[in-house]
């Protein structure tokens, strides 16, 4: 079995971006002492989630991709044999910014970025005024510890991303996210409806492309929401294997069995059975 431990940091975050580094920095570390070999931060850690409104001054949290946001990372890794998942505000030229991930890698260094492809645009979640979609493709890296494939946030909710990236091997799906409850909305049952769709819809492509998924949320009240955390962690068939609370910090550290992806694809054949010939319609935006 190739059993490899992932570290789930759901972090509150500040103002402060150098406070919010050094704590994130202690939580790697004290992932790494438990055992963790993959660590997966939420998304844009650094920062509040700033694109709550539309602000230029924001733009001065972007940083190069690789720099030395990521040289710091992958010192930690090298120091602490570990591989980072770190979604971190790309800037990328003057006027051109992306939401990206870097994966470092302690004993391969820096491994590469993911660029969100998915932007919402909605109350609350002003992203298409920060970042320009991914225009990478989707990725898989070849880590020490296995092939993963980085997803952010709003891809979430599309099964074709999600389909890409296993086609292209992933060993396990890894979602940095940034996303909470209005708190103008005083329906529980609407905040646990929303939840659970979010939860679902990711469950359901750890089913249909029979890989493990995860799913890294912060938690706390930002600027009239309270990210609702619930990180988790889905095995290659759906069934939640581990799930944060909603309201507190957590260093979770999980271990999957990434070869139990070749067990599932023999019983439930599914990608075997796929008729892509079928498929060709569905890169339209609608079919008339």
């Amino acid at each position: 079995m190739k059993n490899i431990k992932f570290a789930l940091l759901q972090l509150t975050c500040s103002e402060d971006v150098q406070a919010n580094q050094q704590k994130t920095e202690a939580k790697i570390r004290e992932a790494a002492a438990q055992g963790a070999q993959v660590i997966c931060l939420q998304e844009l850690y650094r920062s509040v989630y700033f694109c709550h409104k539309q602000d230029a001054a924001y733009f001065d949290l972007a940083e190069a991709i690789p720099g030395p946001g990521t040289d710091t990372l992958l010192a930690l890794a090298q120091e602490l044999n570990i591989v980072i998942v770190a979604s971190l505000f790309e800037k990328r030229s003057k006027g051109v910014y992306h939401n990206t991930c870097a994966v470092l890698d302690y004993a391969k260094g820096y491994l590469g970025k993911y660029r969100k492809m998915h932007i919402p645009q909605d109350a609350g979640y002003e992203e298409k005024y920060y970042f320009t979609p991914g225009d990478l493709g989707y990725q898989v890296f070849d880590s020490s510890y296995g092939k993963l494939g980085i997803l952010i946030c709003w891809d979430q909710w599309y099964p074709e991303a999600a389909r890409l990236t296993a086609l292209k091997g992933a060993e396990v799906l890894i979602y940095p996210t940034a996303i909470g409850w209005d708190n103008q909305e005083p329906s529980s049952e609407i905040n646990r409806e929303q939840y659970q769709a979010w939860q679902t819809v990711q469950r359901g492509h750890a089913v249909a492309n029979e890989v493990p998924v995860i799913a890294v949320n912060r938690v706390g009240e930002e600027n009239g929401q309270t990210f609702w955390g619930g990180s988790f962690v889905s095995n290659a068939f759906g069934r939640v294997i581990y799930q944060a609370p909603h309201n507190t910090e957590e260093v979770a550290v999980v271990e999957i069995d990434l070869d139990a992806q070749e067990q599932y694809r023999r019983i439930w054949p599914f990608m075997r059975d796929r008729r892509i010939d079928s498929f060709g319609d569905i890169t339209k935006r609608v079919i008339d």
